[in-house]
Parts: structure tokens; sequence; C-alpha cells
């Protein structure tokens, strides 16, 4: 039997899949941004109409759009790189030679990630409750006011970053911890007899060596917290003053609290383009990185 027809006999039904169940109904949220479907139109179809580009028009004219984008950016700007520094120091802490109880460690780590992000979101919630959560208790015995956490503008977003950056980083840590024990020990030992320090070879060794890894995981990392969505829909609800609404839960309330179907979808779409231009611009950074 010919390879070529033997590895489409094989693939043929994992394909068959994606396209059913992802494929067309990505066809079908394209076609759909390009029209007004609203509740209207689920009630009758003969209120649907086709309106070309008109909802893109419309969003990028509208200014909770671009106040949801800002949110989303500042989300992505402050807890992507955290979120790495975290993970990128757990893993040198399990892969540092004197580290006992490795893997203990790593379960515990890894822990957050597969617990349910809705179950943990109401405990942090909780936790960080202005009159008796866990968190301003503690402040008040340092002698440090109740902050207001989740209520007040300034601190709501940059509470639920740490959230997210406390629920994601293990899975970052496991790949990071693979890439450090793939590094050859030879070259440490070469910069240890050269008699460089444990700051210059992770600046020269570590950093350079693991530029790969840290791409891939930047990427998936900045796609990821792109489609910030769970975390306010649970915590805040968008509130206070609608300083963490994100792209998603803006076309979450647009689909399925005004019924806006056709411009939930191109907000859906607009997000993705958004995501592609800035993975693609990492992508072409880090390979330039590579051949300099």
């Amino acid at each position: 039997m010919n390879r070529s027809l033997a590895g489409w006999m094989f693939a043929g039904p994992a394909l068959v899949v994606i396209g059913v169940f992802f494929g067309l109904p990505v066809l079908s949220a394209l076609a759909l941004s390009l029209t007004d479907f609203d509740l209207y139109a689920l009630a009758d179809r003969s209120n649907l109409r086709f309106v070309g580009l008109h909802n893109y028009l419309e969003l990028l004219q509208t200014p909770m759009f671009w106040k949801a984008l800002g949110n989303t950016t500042y989300f992505v700007a402050v807890g992507v790189p955290l979120s790495i520094a975290v993970s990128l120091g757990a893993a040198l802490l399990l892969n540092a030679p004197a580290a006992r109880f490795r893997a203990l460690f790593r379960t515990a780590l890894f822990a957050p990630v597969v617990t349910t992000l809705v179950a943990v979101a109401v405990i942090w919630r909780y936790l960080f409750h202005t009159s008796y959560g866990l968190v301003n208790w503690a402040l008040g015995h340092v002698g440090i006011a109740p902050v207001d956490w989740l209520g007040d503008p300034r601190w709501a977003m940059p509470t639920i970053i740490l959230f997210a950056v406390w629920k994601n980083f293990g899975y970052n840590m496991v790949i990071l911890l693979a890439g450090l024990q793939g590094i050859p020990q030879d070259l440490y030992e070469a910069a240890r007899i050269d008699g460089a320090s444990r700051w210059k070879q992770f600046l020269h060794i570590t950093l350079p060596q693991l530029g790969p890894v840290l791409l891939v995981v930047g990427v998936i990392t900045v796609s990821g917290y792109f489609q910030l969505f769970a975390e306010p829909y649970v915590m805040t609800r968008g509130d206070p003053l609608q300083s963490t609404v994100s792209v998603l839960y803006f076309m979450f309330e647009e689909g399925f609290k005004w019924w806006n179907l056709g411009r939930a979808s191109a907000v859906a779409f607009l997000l993705f383009l958004i995501i592609l231009g800035v993975t693609t611009l990492m992508l072409r950074l880090g390979r330039r990185k590579e051949l300099v």
C-alpha cells in the first residue's frame, strides 16, 4: 500500500472530527459575523440580513470595545511576563542539584493547573473579601488598613492577574523544567572552571539555551491570556466601573445578554486577528534573535 494513502487513512478520522467540530463552527461563526443575527432573527429567519463588514466597523467605533481591549492588553502586558518569571523561577529551583523531593514539589506546584477554575476563583474571591477575607485579616495584623481588592478599580485587575499567574504558572514550569534538563552540563562545568558566577551562567548559558523554549512558552501564554473570561466573570462580573471587562467578556455580553450574535461573532474574529498578529510578531522577533 502507498505510504501516503496509508497516512491519509490513519489521519482521516481525526481530520473529519476536526472538520465537523471545529472547521464548520468557525466558518459558521465567520458567516454569522457578516449578518445582523439577533433575537429577532432567532425567532424568525426572515429578519436575518447580510450586512457585510458593518459589525466590524461598528465595533471599532464602540467605546466599550476599546475599553475591553485596553483591559485585556493590560492583563496580558503584566500577567504574561510575571507568569513566565514565576514559572522560570520555580523550574530553576526544581532543577537545582540540591533540590530534594522534586516529584512532590513538582506535583504540588502543578496542582493549581488541574483544579477547576470556577471553584478556585470563588475561593479567591472570599480570600480577598474586604470584610472577612484572609488577606485583609493578615494585613490587619501588620497595621495595614483593609483593601477593597475586587471593588476598587485600581486593585481589581491586579488581583485577577495574581490569580491567573497562580493558576497557570505550573504548566509553563513543566515545559521550562524539561528545557533546563536538556541543557548540557558540560557548559556549566566549563563556565565554573573559567570562574563564571551563577548569575553569569544564568545570563550566558541558561537563557540562550532556553531561548526556543521561552519563545514557545511566551506564544502559548500570550494566546491564552488574551482569552481572559472566566476570572472576571466569576470574581467581578466586569466591575468595578468596567475595569475588568475583557474582550471575551464583552463578546459574551453582546451574544448572550443582548443577543447580538452577529456583533459577538465579529468580536471573536477581531480577537483572533489580534492574537494572530501578536504571536506572529513574537515568532518573527524570536527567529531574528536566533539568527543573530
